[in-house]
């Protein structure tokens, strides 16, 4: 790709007291990839996913981004409700980000919409299913219009009818847009990835187009862990 990457990560390490989160870690993202973070728990998906997001700095190496924090938006693995309606979770966000409060209220219905919760725009946010959260996470990072989505497990908790829902949902927002999520779920990065970035102990140990990774040779551990035999 000729353009300037969004993020370059250079030898970044992150650390975290004595314990090192990120190590050696260098790669690229460009505008408009889906790349899928894979890795056994603890391998630094979780963090690499919050430095790009700017939540941690780095200790060592070079990292730039060219994707400011107002064009990025986040999704945790257990989403953040404010204990207000679901309206006024989204709402909210939209004011933080600058939009007259008016404008912003007005703006929470057809967010909602978006993710079929248009019936509950009145309820507290934190009685809704884990589904539901998700959902309404979703559109209140897709009410901000971001250029870029960062994704952590964001379907792991839920039951499989949920996880196809939100997945959809994912799959449309991810249009257009640069879409970077990590998830143990391999059938789901098979259909959301165009790249795969495979972590074990903080380090990038491969970095493939989505079928070369899956057909193609592998290092020994991405080959074990995709089999199933790495924890």
């Amino acid at each position: 790709m000729s353009a300037a990457p969004l993020f370059a990560l250079s030898q970044v390490e992150v650390r975290f007291g004595r314990v090192t989160a990120l190590r050696d870690a260098s790669l690229s993202i460009h505008a408009g990839e889906r790349v899928a973070l894979i890795g056994a728990n603890g391998s630094g998906k979780s963090t690499l996913l919050r430095l790009l997001h700017g939540l941690v700095p780095h200790a060592a190496g070079r990292f730039a981004s060219h994707a400011p924090r107002r064009d990025q938006a986040m999704l945790f693995q257990r989403p953040h409700m404010l204990r207000a309606s679901a309206g006024t979770n989204v709402a909210l966000a939209l004011w933080l980000h600058g939009m007259p409060w008016r404008d912003a209220r007005g703006a929470a219905g057809p967010a909602l919409a978006r993710v079929g919760l248009e019936g509950l725009l009145a309820r507290n946010a934190r009685t809704l299913s884990g589904g539901q959260q998700q959902r309404l996470a979703l559109a209140r990072a897709w009410a901000l219009q971001p250029q870029v989505l960062l994704l952590d497990e964001p379907t792991a908790s839920l039951d499989p009818h949920a996880k196809r829902e939100v997945e959809a949902l994912l799959a449309e927002a991810a249009n257009g847009r640069t879409l970077v999520f990590a998830s143990h779920n391999l059938g789901q990065v098979k259909r959301l990835a165009s790249r795969v970035v495979y972590l074990e102990q903080g380090r990038v140990i491969a970095d493939l187009p989505v079928h070369e990774f899956f057909h193609g040779p592998l290092p020994e551990e991405a080959h074990l862990f995709v089999k199933g035999e790495l924890a």
